[in-house]
């Protein structure tokens, strides 16, 4: 009976002690999975690059519009300047005819799982260059997938001098396991081609609490109007958030599309995604606005959060109609803009000279098809100019126009083609160029007109631009096109 009851005991505890291992191990596997974080390191270059692991700087390669890419080697660490300590990141800018990158720009990417930036307003560093400059964008966020949080500066000014530069974030709630910790893009466009260097010392993000009126916006502070139709997607460009800073004077920040939270007052007429994309999908008109920190109801209202000091109204007219497809011999075509045809490098469809242009772009895309739409037009240009285009061979160019509402009075458009010659330089005395005229009695309102032209100019190997612009008075303010291109029998 004693060792009945032993037994008991014994087999009684050991259930005992297996459910309280049990159960000690579901309670910490419970809280691990709670409490499991990213690290919150600021720092990420003192004198050293801190904690970004060892595969971290990526140079922008090559692209349509840059098809030699940036200086793969402008970055590196200078132990000769620093503005605290012993070392400096140090940025070599280099010349624009430079065969091997003509600007600099890249991205500081950790190599690991990331950060929590949670508890931080503002990335901070000091900075200086060999001369004063501007330097094009400045950032944090982009990691090259998927790129969801990156945040921009524009134009940021940089003197001999060290000085301290704040980057604030728009909505740190959102960096729970953010990778890019730099992005910065520097060209010569203001030292007329000419490289420089500029450095960048103490780089971390910090809590400051000193950032301060936040006015976050999709349309740069006005409420647009957009006249649109069925099936076209729009997506918004102008989003900007506007802070107080320590020094009293505001900086403009341009987020990436994912801080805000986007609302459409009639979701029969368009709907707005989390990219910030806005597809028409019925008749009527509709308003979209947007907010940073808060959440869309079930009501369609916004909750907490800031909302956007302007709107975007939608007026949609209704179905599209879509100019004649091209059916010419794709080996007989150099297209300048056209879905039905692989189109050659173009460095812009808008150059916004200045001083003197007014012309806005609002292009968009129906169903796939993309066109390009001149706003508050005088005068654009699109530039093929890397490299200049060889179009010897091509005898005619063609272009598809959209006047929407009304064809003005007194309507008078000129297409001008320029060949840049050897030099391949714009003005650079060995230009040549053909002008096209289109008459107000070559044109309609509300539908797609088809312009072939013969193509004179005597040289044609070096074609850097296509002008097109108001001329005679004309007022013609709003317009459409597509399908542009050289082309030969």
């Amino acid at each position: 009976m004693k060792n009945t009851n032993f037994k008991l005991f014994r087999n009684s505890l050991l259930l005992v002690l297996i459910l309280l291992i049990n159960y000690s191990c579901e309670r910490d596997l419970s809280d691990d999975a709670t409490n499991a974080t990213y690290p919150k390191t600021a720092e990420i270059f003192t004198d050293t690059p801190v904690a970004m692991g060892s595969n971290f700087y990526f140079p922008y390669g090559p692209d349509a519009l840059n098809p030699i890419g940036s200086k793969f080697d402008a970055w590196t660490v200078d132990t000769e300047v620093s503005y605290k300590g012993n070392a400096s990141m140090r940025f070599d800018v280099p010349n624009a005819n430079d065969p091997q990158g003509n600007y600099a720009g890249g991205i500081f990417k950790v190599d690991g799982s990331g950060r929590d930036l949670t508890g931080y307003d503002a990335l901070t560093f000091w900075a200086k260059a060999s001369q004063g400059v501007t330097v094009g964008e400045i950032g944090f966020g982009e990691d090259f997938f998927p790129n969801k949080y990156i945040t921009t500066i524009k134009n940021v000014s940089i003197g001999t001098n060290w000085k301290k530069i704040i980057i604030p974030i728009p909505d740190a709630s959102k960096l729970v396991q953010e990778k890019g910790m730099l992005r910065y893009s520097a060209g010569t466009q203001g030292t007329n081609g000419s490289g420089y260097t500029f450095w960048i010392d103490e780089l971390k993000f910090e809590k400051l609490g000193t950032i301060g009126q936040p006015r976050p916006s999709i349309a740069n502070g006005v409420n647009k109007i957009i006249s649109s139709f069925i099936g076209v997607t729009i997506p918004i460009t102008d989003l900007k958030e506007t802070f107080n800073m320590p020094s009293g004077l505001d900086q403009a920040v341009f987020p990436a599309a994912a801080y805000f939270v986007f609302r459409s007052s009639d979701p029969n007429v368009a709907t707005v995604d989390q990219t910030g994309k806005i597809r028409v999908v019925g008749t009527g008109s509709t308003v979209i606005t947007a907010n940073i920190g808060g959440t869309l109801s079930a009501t369609n209202e916004f909750v907490g959060g800031l909302n956007t000091i302007d709107s975007i109204t939608v007026n949609s007219l209704g179905t599209f109609s879509l100019p004649p497809v091209p059916t010419r011999d794709p080996n007989k075509v150099l297209s300048i803009f056209s879905d039905s045809y692989t189109n050659v490098p173009v460095a812009y469809y808008n150059g916004f000279w200045t001083p003197g242009s007014t012309t806005g772009s609002a292009d968009f895309s129906v169903n796939g098809n993309n066109f390009l739409n001149y706003t508050t037009f005088n005068y654009v240009g699109i530039a093929t100019s890397n490299p200049t285009l060889n179009a010897t061979t091509m005898t005619n160019i063609h272009f598809d126009m959209y006047i929407p509402n009304s064809v003005p009075a007194n309507f008078s458009f000129l297409i001008s083609i320029e060949d840049w010659g050897p030099n391949q330089v714009d003005n650079g005395g060995d230009d040549t160029r053909q002008q096209i005229f289109v008459t107000a009695s070559q044109v309609q309102a509300n539908t797609w007109i088809s312009i072939d032209a013969p193509f004179t100019l005597v040289n044609k190997n070096n074609i850097g631009l296509i002008i097109m612009e108001n001329i005679n008075g004309s007022s013609l303010s709003n317009f459409y096109m597509d399908n542009i291109y050289f082309f030969k029998p």
